[in-house]
Formats: structure tokens, sequence, C-alpha cells
């Protein structure tokens, strides 16, 4: 288990503890695993302490993953379209993270308009990956994969990124997170659904 892991587990319990418990000698304890882990987390990632316990607090209830929405849009030559992020952190998938009373492909469908101005609909479900804790993102996530098709709006850059491109997959210089991974997996399907045609013929 790499330190990233263990802080996210530890954290966990400490939110959680601190949701659920009345007793004062237990919600302390659990107060001081989280001023624990939040220590540990400004140390590593140089980020001031009552910012990360800020973070982490406004989040109530029982802590599960997050769960994003990601889609997988290919133009006639197998290119991929990608985001480059504003925060500098690479080329992505056009994804968010799936709100209260949303389903997934809907989350898909609005994230990909916000950020590319493009309406699509869904094709094929890719998968769901995790993303485990670790420098970048002190948190577990779950990634729903989408493969959609363009079928309207116009490519249009939003705040969130610098640029936005169909790339070759191998010619990426970037990838944000596991990005890499998921249009892998994406291509594979669509680039069988390009071969049905074909077969039933």
């Amino acid at each position: 288990m790499d330190i990233f892991t263990l802080l996210d587990e530890v954290q966990t319990i400490a939110r959680n503890g601190l949701h659920y418990a009345e007793n004062p000698y237990d919600r302390e304890r659990y107060n001081h695993l989280m001023q624990l882990t939040n220590q540990t987390y400004s140390q590593f990632l140089d980020v001031p302490v009552g910012k990360i316990r800020a973070k982490f607090l406004k989040e109530m209830g029982q802590i599960t993953p997050k769960v994003g929405a990601d889609v997988a849009i290919f133009n006639e030559h197998g290119q991929i379209l990608l985001m480059e992020r504003a925060d500098g952190t690479g080329w992505c998938l056009p994804c968010g993270w799936v709100e209260p009373n949303e389903r997934p492909i809907d989350t898909a469908i609005r994230e990909v308009r916000e950020e590319t101005g493009l309406e699509v609909e869904f094709k094929q479900f890719v998968g769901v990956f995790t993303r485990m804790a670790s420098v970048s993102y002190p948190f577990t996530m779950i990634a729903i994969v989408h493969l959609c098709e363009i079928i309207g709006g116009e490519l249009t850059l939003s705040h969130e990124g610098s640029a936005l491109k169909y790339w070759t997959i191998e010619d990426v210089p970037n990838w944000h997170a596991n990005h890499d991974k998921y249009t892998r997996a994406s291509y594979k399907m669509w680039k069988s659904e390009q071969l049905l045609p074909a077969i039933s013929g």
C-alpha cells in the first residue's frame, strides 16, 4: 500500500466517524485522525493544512469514491477528440463529475456540450475504471466511459480548456491521469463497430 492509498483510507475513516459519531471522545479521536492526514497531505502536496481540511469537510455523509463520466468521440480517421486542460494537467476526454439526480449518460452529454459545444448521442458503454488515490488526486474515483457520436453543435472551446483537437492516439504528448487507458479501451470498441457493416455484409 502506498502512502496516498493509506491516507485515503485513514481520512475516509475519520470523515465517516465525524459524520456518525456522537460520543465526544470518539469525535476527538476522529478529529485527531483528520489532523494527522491533513498534515501529511500538506507536506506531500505543499498545500496549507486548512485548505485541505476545508476541502474534505465540505463533503457530508457516508464517504464513497467520486464518480465521473467520460466520453470518447472519434472522427472518421479514428482520431480521438481531446481537450487540453486549462490547469496544465494534460489532454483529456470530455468528462466531469456526476451530479445528484443525474444519470452518468446525462453527465456525459452535458459535459461534452459544456466543454466542446457539441451535441452527442450515446452509442456504446465502454467500461468502468477505478483510479486509486495518488499524489495528483488524493482520493479514489470511478470513471464511467461512454462511446458517443456527434449529432450537432459546433466545436467551441470552454474556459475549462486551452485547446481542443483530434489526436492520433500514439501522438498525444501528455495524457491527463488515466485517460490514455480510457481512450485505448474506447478505440477497440469503436474499431469493432466500424468492422460490423463489412462483417455483416
